[in-house]
């Protein structure tokens, strides 16, 4: 193996570490400083590398989990959309509405309401899978409506 491959996949068992981090720590205050620290990283290179692997930055992988993460949270319904944004580690709740806006297509108290009465009817484990948020720009035309 040479030099620039064994380096090649250093860098991506750190940036799993990042993501598995990401995933674990969601609603703790990350940057992409502290998340390139952790793995001995610039933050720069961190940056890099998490987009090549994995088609997004680390900031808007975090913000993509948090947003899942709260669209749960709406759907049980019994707190607010100020309490979900601060729940999942958003420190601005007009960052969260604008994120969850372009995430999901529909603002958070929108969707709470119209996610309630159904939420009842679908069980978790289906209904994490099939409310995954998308962003609208990335959504396929030909992708499968879910009646």
């Amino acid at each position: 193996m040479t030099s620039r491959a064994a380096a090649q996949l250093r860098d991506l068992a750190r940036l799993r570490r990042v993501r598995d981090r990401i995933d674990r720590e969601y609603a703790q205050p990350l940057d992409v400083e502290a998340l390139a620290r952790g793995v001995n990283m610039s933050a720069g290179h961190l940056s890099r590398q998490f987009r090549l692997a994995y088609g997004e930055s680390p900031y808007a992988y975090l913000m993509t989990r948090r947003i899942e993460r709260a669209m749960a949270l709406l759907r049980r319904g019994d707190l607010s959309v100020t309490e979900v944004c601060f729940a999942v580690g958003c420190g601005s709740l007009g960052t969260f509405s604008t994120r969850f806006t372009e995430l999901v297509g529909v603002s958070p108290s929108t969707y709470r309401s119209q996610a309630q009465p159904r939420a009842a009817e679908i069980p978790s484990c289906v209904s994490k899978q099939v409310t995954r948020p998308i962003r609208i720009r990335e959504a396929s035309v030909g992708q499968p409506q879910l009646a």
